[in-house]
Parts: C-alpha cells; structure tokens; sequence
C-alpha cells in the first residue's frame, strides 16, 4: 500500500519547502551580521559622526549596545512571518 510521504509532501515538495527555508535563515543571518559585526564593530568609528536625536548617543555606540538586539527581535518575527506564508504555501500548517 502506497502512503503518502509525512506532512503529505512529496519528495521534490519536501526539497523546495528545505531549500527555500534555508535561503531565508542564511538571508537573516547574513542581515544580522551585518548588522552586529559589521555596525557594531567594524563600521562603530564611522558610525560614531552621528548621534541618535534627542539622546546625544553616537550612533556605532547604539549598534553595538542596542541596535543589533533590536534588529535581532525583528528578524525572529519576520522569520515566523514568512514561515508561516511557506507552511501555507505547501500546506503544511499546524492545525
């Protein structure tokens, strides 16, 4: 007796379904090391000329404080965002 595969997805489903999960967390990984290694700590001297308004804090000093923890929030909620957009696209949502 044939059965289908689990979550009913066939092979070549199940490949783009992985595939295009993990284009999404190497694209937010990619985003939140810039973000963090690159304005954080490369980029925090250059960054420095500028200050938040209304707090005087320059602007690499924030990066590396706050703004990548921020940045990192963001980029959990779009990714549960966008997972949910794929679950339903394959039909693979949980019930």
């Amino acid at each position: 007796m044939d059965r289908p595969p689990a979550g009913g997805l066939t092979e070549e489903r199940r490949a783009e379904y992985w595939r295009r999960n993990l284009r999404l967390v190497v694209g937010l990984l990619l985003v939140w090391a810039a973000v963090s290694f690159g304005c954080g700590i490369l980029l925090h001297h250059w960054l420095d000329q500028w200050t938040l308004p209304g707090s005087g804090f320059p602007v690499g000093f924030w990066f590396a404080q706050q703004g990548s923890i921020l940045v990192f929030i963001g980029i959990v909620f779009f990714y549960a965002h966008k997972m949910n957009q794929l679950d339903r696209e394959f039909d693979t949502e949980e019930e």
